[in-house]
């Protein structure tokens, strides 16, 4: 059963929710990836939209080297009745590979790769030869598409939309904080669930609202029994496959966490990952080392006599060291992370825990020096790992450290955040023309 509030369970809120935004909105996009979370929020979507008569419009950028099955749930999902406009996106966009150091970034749909692509072009896709958006470039990045799309979405129809974006606040504590506690954040009519789009200090016309927030993945699967939705039939082959459900993922896999489940690909669709193998460089190496010290996932350990809080201070002390601005840095985002927990949780410095259960803090769900001592260790230069997102004020800061601390970041410094690694790929970029 879906969880209950204010005499509502979560899915009459979310329908509620689609059903306010298809009522004050005449023209409303959702964002798709055929993946557990935005099958269900689409489908019910249209069963709000027919109820009341109501066309929405629907975005898929499609990936090239995704499961089979996605693709084919993909097109079950092209068959829904309110559908107006699919715009089914087959550009060359640059994506991030997590398993390779020779090919960071690799570009689907790339047409120089045509020979290597593991499925034939789409044939009812947006593509280079009939490319409607002239703001776009090869090798464009996926969060920068997405926000162009909205802008020239809106500028099409020339008034206010909507966008509907399948995302669970459960699995992450920063999307939570994103859709309830954002204090600059501009609502439509106050409803908590929806953020206007800004980006790069610039204003859209775009309301982005997140109808099934609230949901669990019980909640999605509970659903789509509930209603005998269309589902992705991947995520039975992983349960088969003994994937636990709070751990499936189909986003493509060759990124900085993805990467982790690269062995289920091969073991689900051998045909797929035949093709695959071609395509993308060092995915094999990513499926055998995939959850190893080569790539990565490190399992360091504290000395025995130290608490992980005084491991937490001794790591920075260890980075003041050789570089004091660095140890500031992480310091203030410690503090503020802290404070964040006290503030929203009640939880004083004095009563953060030495661990909590890993299950939350692989999830980021509780507060440990465990968590803190962690984030250090791995060089995450955003704490990303306690909820921080990348900042315009981060990259600056960034940019000064790597001026003042020549050796502070080069091609050896132990990360895998892909944000991070870009910026050492540019001044390393730079290094060399200097040197040319």
């Amino acid at each position: 059963m879906p969880k209950v509030y204010l005499e509502k369970n979560v899915v009459e809120a979310a329908m509620d929710r689609i059903e306010i935004m298809l009522s004050n909105f005449d023209n409303v996009y959702f964002c798709v990836s055929a993946g557990k979370d935005s099958s269900v929020m689409i489908q019910l979507a249209n069963m709000v939209a027919k109820k009341i008569n109501k066309k929405f419009d629907v975005l898929y950028i499609d990936l090239e080297a995704q499961f089979k099955c996605t693709i084919d749930h993909l097109y079950e999902l092209k068959k829904l009745s309110q559908i107006r406009d699919f715009y089914h996106i087959a550009l060359p966009l640059a994506l991030r590979n997590a398993t390779s150091v020779l090919q960071p970034k690799w570009i689907c749909w790339e047409e120089e790769s045509k020979d290597l692509w593991v499925r034939e072009l789409p044939r009812d896709s947006i593509n280079m030869t009939n490319n409607p958006f002239p703001w776009f470039r090869k090798g464009e990045e996926f969060e920068d598409f997405t926000v162009q799309f909205a802008g020239w979405y809106q500028e099409k129809y020339g008034c206010t939309v909507a966008c509907g974006i399948g995302i669970r606040t459960d699995e992450s504590l920063n999307r939570f904080r994103t859709i309830a506690f954002q204090k600059h954040k501009e609502e439509f009519e106050n409803h908590h669930w929806t953020t206007k789009l800004k980006s790069k200090n610039k204003t859209y016309d775009v309301y982005n609202f997140y109808p099934i927030y609230d949901f669990k993945v019980e909640d999605i699967w509970g659903t789509v029994s509930k209603f005998d939705f269309d589902y992705n039939k991947i995520y039975e082959l992983m349960y088969k496959n003994g994937l636990n459900i709070h751990l499936q993922r189909i986003c493509q896999p060759y990124g900085d966490d993805q990467k982790n489940g690269l062995d289920q690909f091969r073991a689900l669709e051998y045909e797929t990952w035949e093709k695959v193998l071609t395509r993308v460089n060092g995915v094999n190496f990513g499926n055998i080392y995939c959850r190893t010290t080569a790539l990565g996932n490190i399992k360091s350990c504290k000395p025995r006599f130290m608490k992980w809080q005084e491991y937490t201070v001794f790591l920075l002390e260890s980075i003041g060291i050789y570089n004091k601005d660095l140890m500031l840095h992480y310091y203030d985002k410690i503090k503020k992370f802290i404070s964040w927990y006290e503030k929203k949780e009640g939880i004083t410095i004095a009563d953060i825990p030495e661990e909590a259960e890993p299950f939350l803090e692989n999830h980021k769900k509780a507060i440990s020096w465990r968590r803190i001592a962690r984030a250090v260790e791995k060089n995450d230069f955003y704490m990303k790992r306690l909820c921080f997102a990348q900042t315009k004020t981060d990259d600056k800061k960034l940019e000064i450290l790597a001026h003042k601390w020549d050796n502070l970041l080069t091609q050896d410094t132990n990360t895998t955040d892909k944000d991070l690694l870009n910026f050492i790929n540019k001044g390393d970029e730079i290094y060399d023309t200097k040197n040319k």
